[in-house]
């Protein structure tokens, strides 16, 4: 039903949205994070990015995900392994969140916490904060993340390739209702007790091998309980607090990627939260208005790790030559990661889905050495070119790949610094990624490392990150 109203038919007070209220409302938004997140599936350096955007930030969150994320940053020489903490709890000055979107294994932050400690990590539960609304990750949750594998292998005959972290299970309690929060917790323990043996029940019926030390895990997270009630704080006021006080620098650091997202990507062979610019929302409790620059991560060739459609995949000498010249195997597992061309269909549809403000790419100099380097630019499928990336994994496996060949640049560029000192070859290919997918303009690229240039400067930038000072790994390792 649709229809007009005479001005003089409003009633009292219905005069519609005035300007004044919309400057008010515009100047009351608050400040505005900026976000990191893959545009690819996962691995593309996301912990790098971060790292040189957190040297500065005043808050570093996570927003979703759980410990099947992997963060390696590299610090005066030494390596930290992140897994559930933000990789910016090295910043002594930032104060680092766990939204209410993350899915929490308290063994597993602990156990982190404490080996990052021993490399030189001081004062981190002094810095952490964690939302009264995540969700908790249990031992069982774990033990039935390997047990679906298990089922897939034998009923299908492959399996989703989960990092057995829990996360799935954790998060399908949460949808089911049955899930249990930290302020559970951290409220009355016995009537957390009654829940938790009544989840763990629930997951014994499904599961009959499933063998579980309910009270045993009781006790120990009644322990963990007063080790993180300094830290747990009502997550949606932080934010409010945070955005809406004295200015502050707050940096979100996605895990996942794009193409891992329940909803957008590769399904079924995807994670289980929101790994898109949605999920920032949802994940920390703040509205879209609050949303920033949102940097997409982009590695300069493409990966995947488990099973799934890959239209761009080499397997022969070029994924072996970028696998063995980019570390490509995870943190988190120890998986090898497949590998193949940039992919330009996969980059658009990501911008499609989340707006990117700029691009981060990362491990140009791994592509140093070829003569010359191809870029996927289009789908064709049954003969004819579709212009969006199908969402049925049958259909993306036939679709063929259109490829444009660009000269390598045969060039060490790992001590860039600055835009004019990539080769013009490489700086043709970084532009091709941008332009041809209306993605971005570089009108102002740069060349950024720790010690190099200062990432306060303008954020509407695409980025060049290089792989040299974070061997064997310079990447956000990512796995489902």
């Amino acid at each position: 039903m649709s229809g007009t109203r005479a001005s003089n038919d409003r009633p009292p007070g219905a005069g519609g949205v005035k300007r004044g209220r919309l400057q008010h409302e515009a100047a009351t938004t608050g400040s505005r994070v900026t976000v990191v997140l893959g545009a690819q599936w996962g691995d593309e350096g996301k912990g790098k990015v971060v790292d040189l955007l957190a040297t500065d930030a005043d808050i570093i969150s996570r927003c979703q995900g759980g410990n099947n994320a992997g963060h390696t940053v590299v610090v005066d020489g030494k390596e930290y392994d992140f897994h559930l903490l933000p990789s910016g709890i090295i910043n002594t000055k930032a104060v680092s969140f766990i939204g209410n979107g993350v899915v929490v294994h308290l063994p597993g932050l602990f156990e982190e916490a404490e080996k990052n400690e021993k490399k030189g990590l001081k004062d981190w539960e002094k810095r952490l904060i964690i939302s009264d609304r995540a969700h908790l990750v249990f031992d069982f949750h774990q033990a039935v993340d390997g047990l679906q594998e298990v089922q897939r292998q034998a009923q299908e005959g492959k399996n989703i390739g989960t990092t057995r972290k829990g996360i799935g299970p954790a998060y399908s309690s949460k949808a089911a209702r049955a899930g249990l929060r930290v302020c559970d917790l951290l409220s009355d323990f016995d009537e957390f007790s009654a829940r938790f043996r009544n989840l763990a029940r629930q997951h014994q019926s499904m599961f009959p091998t499933l063998e579980t030390d309910v009270e045993g895990q009781l006790k120990k997270l009644k322990g963990f309980a007063e080790r993180i009630r300094p830290m747990v704080r009502d997550g949606v006021y932080f934010m409010y607090e945070a955005l809406h006080g004295p200015p502050k620098k707050i940096l979100v650091e996605g895990a996942n990627a794009a193409l891992l997202d329940i909803d957008f990507g590769t399904y079924p062979f995807v994670t289980s939260s929101n790994c898109t610019v949605g999920g920032v929302c949802t994940g920390l409790g703040i509205p879209p208005q609050n949303i920033g620059e949102v940097y997409g991560v982009v590695k300069a060739y493409t990966t995947r790790v488990g099973v799934g459609a890959f239209p761009t995949e080499q397997i022969n000498e070029i994924g072996d030559l970028l696998q063995s010249r980019g570390h490509e195997w995870g943190v988190t597992t120890g998986r090898k990661r497949r590998c193949g061309w940039l992919d330009l269909m996969i980059l658009r549809y990501a911008h499609m889905i989340n707006g990117f403000t700029a691009l981060a790419l990362t491990k140009l100099d791994i592509l140093d050495t070829l003569d010359e380097v191809k870029v996927g630019v289009s789908y064709k499928l049954s003969g004819k070119r579709i212009p969006y990336f199908p969402a049925n994994q049958e259909i993306l496996q036939k679709v063929e790949v259109e490829y444009e060949t660009l000269p390598g640049w045969k060039t060490d560029t790992t001590g860039a610094r600055k835009w004019e000192d990539l080769p013009p070859q490489a700086q043709s290919y970084i532009r091709e990624m941008g332009w041809r997918r209306q993605i971005q303009r570089f009108d102002d690229p740069a060349v950024l490392d720790r010690d190099g240039a200062e990432p306060s400067r303008p954020r509407r930038v695409p980025v060049h990150t290089n792989s040299h000072n974070r061997v064997p790994s310079s990447a956000v390792n990512k796995e489902k």
